[in-house]
């Protein structure tokens, strides 16, 4: 906090310098887990931003970590913005739910919360490009769950998610379009057909 506010990244008045924030970031990344939840229950957007980075930067050294994985869901609730869903939950969730079972991002996707809907579909970008096949179609299986959903926060991350599963297996993406693409929302389609 000493240096996000030395920074001026705490409340600032002209917006947050992202790279001043992933920089105080990386200097902390051996930040201990309990002092990461600090942050997390910080008001401030920065503090918070800067222990999902931490998070992130931990789970790169050390994939599929499950302690990580629950300091990010205990406290989901202060994860309240799609940058920090998709700052962290790649690594910190998608790493640790590689080979199964994938029942956490079902019950992500069945939340009222669109934030958490978003992590759902999220995570998995892990899959595509470091897990199996059958990891990648768990990752489809939660994009149909999830491709109508009315919330932009949400569907635009079905068509990213798409997108890049469609680089690893056009086909697949094809099929899922050919069934499931009149239902989406249409920027949700076009993210998912941008690649194609």
């Amino acid at each position: 906090m000493a240096e996000l506010r030395a920074r001026g990244l705490v409340d600032p008045s002209g917006g947050i310098a992202m790279k001043d924030l992933f920089g105080v970031a990386k200097a902390a990344r051996d930040l201990a887990l309990p002092d990461v939840e600090v942050l997390l229950a910080e008001p401030s957007y920065a503090a918070r931003m800067a222990a999902v980075c931490v998070l992130d930067l931990q789970a790169r050294r050390r994939p599929g970590q499950p302690e990580l994985v629950d300091v990010y869901l205990r406290n989901h609730d202060r994860i309240d913005d799609w940058g920090m869903v998709d700052r962290a939950a790649p690594w910190v969730l998608g790493s640790a739910l590689a080979g199964g079972p994938y029942d956490l991002l079902h019950d992500l996707a069945g939340s009222a919360e669109p934030i958490r809907r978003r992590t759902a579909i999220t995570a998995p970008l892990w899959f595509v490009k470091y897990g199996s096949d059958a990891d990648v179609e768990a990752g489809f299986a939660v994009a149909e769950r999830l491709c109508a959903d009315p919330e932009t926060v949400v569907n635009k991350a079905v068509g990213i998610w798409l997108a890049h599963a469609g680089d690893r297996q056009r086909d697949r993406l094809l099929g899922f379009l050919g069934e499931f693409e009149s239902a989406m929302a249409r920027p949700a389609a076009r993210l998912a057909r941008r690649k194609l």
